[in-house]
């Protein structure tokens, strides 16, 4: 195996797309021009979100997709948003907005998972749909929300086709019957709460922090906030060979570093600060002692001026100047350009003035790396561009270290310190279920664990598939009852009932297969040696298990399992009884529930208050354990 070789991993993808729906005819040659227009008018009309936005990966962007087969000329995107979900959302918010904003368009949005809305809204679908037959169901129309059902056998609905739905289909139904396909409310629900909060939620995504940073990388990042990105996308997943360019810094010397505030998103705070590294001596990057006050930042700007080296290692000595043509070039620059002034973006800002150039070069690179045809070869890459600024835009030092000493506070990074607590709530919140309140003790001494084993017995009733099994959301509202009786005959045909009742009296012809296909065999002669090998087979198997009993029975198995017997009052036990003899205890009927419930809370206790196949399992089932506090087992029986 190479050493020095990266780990390839599947990057989280989110594809977009955007449909005209077919009021009216449109000529087929002028289609093209009419998407184009559609480009430019909704990237112009959201640039004050999507031009400040911090990517984690790659940023919205949209083009042009002509036909192909069934799917006509649509609007086509993709991003890359790696480890940052927030990115995935945003976008659903942004597509929303746009059918909204845009009624004649009609947008369809999948990731890596496929349909993610429907899996968001697992616990609402209808029993009809699954991923099988959700192609080209599920869409965003005027903001909403909306799957194309199936028609059912029994009646015949004339605008729902009864084969798979193509895209030109669900077009005509979108247009002709927007009303009767919009979505249940709940599954609504579930979408526009992921998505509530959007735009002010951008700035409370974002955390801005001191590094103590090489002069260089301070004035790229006031011209290219979102650099910040690939640098901590680089350090994140840096490999040895990465590392050999920062033995020795060629482009950012530690010598010229300065103190400045930088603007992260959460998502990439955390991936910086979890992340552990000791820098090599001779880059010269020192690290003052834990205990300093400027700790953090001296560390945080160590390894954010590592992410910078290593883009910058990663170009070529003299990249190609053709990258280095100037964005005003392209033709679509002046009408993006009039159509930003005539949405406000630049706010009533004096022009020329320095707030006034900020945004204009945030202006231009969101056009270039969002409308300007995104997915060509000619973008550059983030070293690229780093060495480019670093070319255009001249810095002093001593101007920095100025700034330095006037530098907005920092935000508090304490959600990084999350406690459990804190954890259940925004996983319940992100679930959508209310805030439990707190259970008092005199409710955790109530607390009737007889909920546990109804709970399983509910689960085991239900009817589970190869796709899965449905759990009982709340069993105490919805009681769901299990035939223990039918249950034990089912076993009892198979098995037989006891030793001392017949074996074969009870089968039934019908529950066994024939397996012999041999054509010439006499039918009453393979029925006779098909019954003397059922026979056979259940004695055999009888044989086996009272073998098992005997052996059991002259070991300790038996002890870790609580009996009915061992739960008699100690009054009405005699002592002799307890050492009679292994077999007297064999045929003490188990406590079932007893040791469920014990089991459960056994494995409950060792979770230590964090996620586990108990809490896991109780939770889907609508039981909710109290938190044990003093954390010891207790061997208290459960009351009848």
């Amino acid at each position: 195996m190479e050493k020095n070789k990266k780990l390839v991993t599947v990057e989280e993808t989110v594809e977009y797309q955007l449909f005209l729906i077919p009021d009216e005819p449109r000529n087929p040659e002028k289609h093209e021009e009419i998407l184009q227009t559609y480009i430019e008018k909704i990237m112009t009309q959201f640039a004050p979100m999507l031009a400040p936005y911090i990517w984690q990966n790659q940023p919205f962007n949209l083009r042009y997709k002509p036909g192909k087969g069934d799917v006509p000329a649509h609007i086509f995107g993709i991003t890359k948003f790696g480890d940052n979900i927030e990115d995935e959302w945003f976008i659903v918010y942004i597509v929303t907005q746009i059918t909204k904003e845009f009624p004649e368009l009609v947008a369809r949005i999948e990731d890596n998972d496929g349909e993610f809305l429907l899996i968001e809204a697992a616990d609402f679908l209808p029993k009809w749909l699954d991923p099988d037959n959700s192609a080209n169901r599920v869409f965003f129309h005027h903001g909403e929300l909306c799957i194309i059902p199936i028609p059912r056998k029994a009646e015949a609905v004339s605008w729902l086709p009864t084969t798979p739905l193509t895209v030109p289909q669900a077009l005509n139904i979108i247009s002709t019957h927007p009303e009767k396909i919009l979505a249940s409310e709940s599954i609504r629900a579930v979408v526009h709460r992921r998505i509530r909060g959007y735009p002010e939620k951008i700035q409370g995504s974002l955390h801005r922090a001191h590094c103590f940073l090489p002069a260089g990388i301070v004035s790229v990042l006031k011209q290219r906030p979102r650099l910040v990105a690939a640098a901590v996308r680089a350090f994140y997943l840096r490999d040895p060979i990465d590392l050999r360019a920062c033995r020795i810094f060629k482009t950012f010397l530690p010598e010229t570093r300065v103190m400045a505030s930088v603007t992260f998103t959460k998502c990439l705070y955390a991936q910086l600060v979890q992340q552990r590294f000791v820098p090599d001596r001779r880059s010269g990057y020192s690290l003052p002692p834990p205990s300093h006050p400027e700790y953090r930042a001296h560390e945080l700007g160590m390894k954010l001026a590592h992410g910078f080296e290593i883009l910058c290692s990663k170009c070529r000595p003299h990249f190609s100047d053709s990258k280095k043509s100037l964005v005003t070039t392209s033709p679509l620059w002046t009408g993006f350009f009039e159509s930003l002034r005539k949405n406000d973006y630049f706010k009533g800002l004096i022009e020329g003035s320095t707030q006034y150039q900020e945004r204009l070069e945030m202006a231009k690179n969101y056009f270039k790396i969002s409308v300007n045809c995104p997915e060509s070869d000619l973008v550059m890459s983030p070293g690229e561009e780093i060495l480019t600024l670093l070319q255009k835009i001249p810095f002093e030092i001593e101007e920095l270290k100025k700034e330095a000493a006037n530098l907005p506070a920092e935000d508090d990074d304490k959600w990084l310190d999350i406690s459990p607590d804190q954890l259940e709530q925004l996983l319940q919140e992100a679930a959508g279920e209310k805030e439990g309140e707190p259970i008092s003790k005199g409710e955790e001494q109530n607390y009737d664990l007889t909920q546990v084993s109804e709970s399983m017995r509910a689960f085991i009733s239900k009817v589970s598939t190869h796709k899965g099994a449905e759990l009982p959301r709340e069993p105490s509202e919805a009681p769901i009852t299990f035939d223990a009786d039918s249950f034990l005959n089912y076993f009892d045909k198979v098995l037989g009932p006891s030793s001392h009742e017949s074996d074969s009296d009870d089968l039934e012809e019908d529950d066994f297969e024939c397996l012999d296909s041999d054509d010439d065999l006499d039918l009453e002669a393979q029925e006779a040696r098909e019954g003397a090998s059922v026979k056979g087979t259940l004695d055999s198997l009888k044989s086996y298990m009272a073998q098992m009993d005997q052996e059991l029975a002259h070991t300790s198995i038996g002890k870790s399992f609580t009996t009915q017997k061992q739960m008699e009052p100690l009054s009405e036990t005699n002592s002799d009884e307890e050492d009679s003899g292994a077999e007297g205890s064999v045929m003490t009927p188990v406590d079932v529930d007893l040791n469920l419930v014990s089991n459960i809370l056994e494995s409950y206790n060792s979770q230590a208050g964090l996620a586990g196949p108990a809490s896991n399992l109780l939770q889907s089932m609508g039981v909710q354990l109290p938190d044990n506090i003093d954390r010891r087992p207790t061997s208290k029986p459960m009351k009848d």
